[in-house]
């Protein structure tokens, strides 16, 4: 535990000594900011943040991929990877570490988003409950694409390709399901939905918790980080 908080300490740490990290927080800052005044600041409409939810959405289909790009990308290209293959740390320690930091990360970029839900507060009086339930559907969401990301960066030495293998890997998992599910017969086309994290989150949105739908994102992470530790093993033994 002690080596995987030292990784963990060290990669999250890194986010904000390049300047990527901080254009990535503020880009975000500033687009949720937007979405929030646009789409949740309506006079007349109930006092909701479902909308601001579903922009966010598309907001995590790019920052995600901007934020996991680096993670074993950078390490490859520098060669820096090598030394940390060496050291007596597991694969599954040092992906786990790299996907935790890159988790955290997401977390900082919500937790300004909090000034949202007071000022909210200040104009009505909004349920809290799909409020909250509705950023932990953010964060399970964020995690699955943070462990796609993490997998994809494992595969490439070059950041740009792994944003784009992300992105791409990311519009197949989500849309995917929904192009083909229509022409699919019954039940495979609920099936395929079902896939489709997309589906998912309006339940959070909503103030449904359903641990089905966390069990699917969680199970739906692990796997994809089991498969980035499979990988990184094998370069190990080159």
């Amino acid at each position: 535990m002690t080596r995987l908080w030292a990784l963990t300490s060290r990669e999250f740490s890194s986010f904000f000594r390049t300047p990527l990290g901080w254009v990535v927080l503020a880009l975000f800052l500033c687009l949720s900011s937007v979405l929030f005044v646009g789409r949740t600041l309506v006079p007349g409409e109930a006092a909701s943040m479902r909308d601001f939810f579903a922009g966010w959405l598309a907001l995590l289909l790019f920052i995600a991929p901007a934020v996991s790009m680096r993670l074993f990308a950078e390490e490859l290209r520098t060669g820096t990877i090598e030394p940390l293959l060496t050291a007596p740390v597991r694969e599954g320690s040092i992906v786990a570490a790299k996907y935790i930091a890159a988790v955290l990360f997401l977390i900082t970029m919500l937790i300004p988003s909090a000034v949202y839900v007071l000022i909210l507060d200040s104009l009505s009086r909004p349920d809290f409950g799909p409020i909250l339930s509705g950023y932990l559907g953010l964060l399970l969401l964020g995690m699955l694409y943070l462990s796609v990301g993490t997998l994809v960066s494992v595969l490439t030495s070059s950041q740009t390709l792994a944003f784009l293998g992300t992105l791409f890997a990311l519009l197949i998992l989500d849309v995917g399901p929904r192009q083909a599910a229509p022409s699919l017969p019954s039940p495979f086309d609920e099936i395929l939905l079902q896939a489709s994290p997309s589906q998912r989150i309006p339940y959070f949105a909503s103030g449904l918790i359903d641990t089905a739908h966390v069990a699917f994102f969680l199970l739906a992470s692990l796997w994809f980080l089991v498969l980035a530790a499979v990988i990184l093993q094998s370069r190990r033994w080159r």
